[in-house]
């Protein structure tokens, strides 16, 4: 099971005045059960990119395919695809507007011709995987703090039980505890699912820590794509398109410049910490 693009494409507004060509022959597979995180600047096209993965945009050229099979052919079930491919919007909590949380994440699973037995069997399955607290399930959603609203919405797409959950920018406007909240449950997820799981982020500290593989865009183009280690070990490319690697990066970077005996390619505190320790050994 797989997401897989062939030289994907995809123009805004063609043969108008404001034509502009958002992604540029694109090919990339993501296997099943990969932790991918997505990086770009503002306008770089990664949130272009991961709405075609469950059809929201359709390319203006190329193909996709979701487990082998053109979702642009005759007949394609899309309705399926949506159900198995789930998208988390930016500001999740623009999605939520039931009168309570409960039937709010009922939402999907009614949509696919549950019953309202099973619909909330797996609204309450759901919340509990996100972690939210059974004693606001009643609750309007509009009166959660915003983590709780992130947990929720996210909880409405996991109801309906896909293979794949993409997160475009899941901690945005969050405070840290709220931010590591979200995603130590998505990693949970991850870990216990066996879900493909698409972050898209502006933290390289986010991307750094979580994900297994980095795709970097630019101008609509793949500019790198590859483990964590190698793509940030490119930083000083990275810079020149407005990113950066994780902070550490530069910290072993300076103390190698400074004589200490360190490796550089450290991504995360935790393996910055027991390279210093060990390089104090040797």
């Amino acid at each position: 099971m797989s997401i897989k693009l062939e030289h994907l494409n995809y123009v805004y507004s063609p043969g108008t005045a404001y034509e502009k060509q958002a992604l540029k022959d694109i090919n990339l597979e993501i296997p099943q059960g990969e932790f991918v995180g997505i990086i770009g600047h503002t306008g770089s096209g990664k949130s272009t990119l991961i709405q075609h993965f469950n059809g929201l945009l359709k390319a203006s050229g190329g193909a996709l395919y979701y487990n082998g099979e053109n979702i642009y052919g005759d007949g394609y079930n899309m309705k399926q695809l949506r159900s198995q491919v789930g998208l988390v919007f930016q500001y999740p909590e623009h999605q939520l507007f039931e009168v309570d949380v409960l039937s709010d994440v009922c939402f999907g699973p009614k949509n696919q011709g549950l019953s309202s037995e099973e619909c909330e069997k797996r609204a309450r399955e759901a919340l509990e995987l996100v972690g939210f607290p059974e004693k606001y399930y009643r609750q309007s959603p509009f009166e959660l703090s915003g983590g709780q609203k992130r947990r929720a919405a996210i909880a409405g797409v996991l109801a309906m039980r896909p293979s794949v959950l993409v997160l475009d920018e899941p901690t945005a406007g969050l405070d840290p505890k709220g931010r590591d909240d979200i995603l130590n449950q998505v990693e949970h997820l991850h870990k216990n699912t066996n879900m493909t799981v698409i972050l898209v982020s502006h933290s390289m500290e986010d991307i750094a820590r979580y994900v297994d593989r980095i795709i970097v865009m630019n101008q609509g183009e793949k500019m790198f794509d590859g483990k964590p280690k190698k793509v940030f070990s490119h930083y000083r490319d990275l810079e020149k398109v407005g990113l950066a690697a994780p902070r550490v990066t530069y910290i072993m970077h300076a103390l190698k410049a400074r004589g200490m005996n360190v490796r550089t390619d450290a991504t995360t505190v935790e393996e910055a910490a027991k390279e210093i320790i060990r390089s104090f050994h040797d």
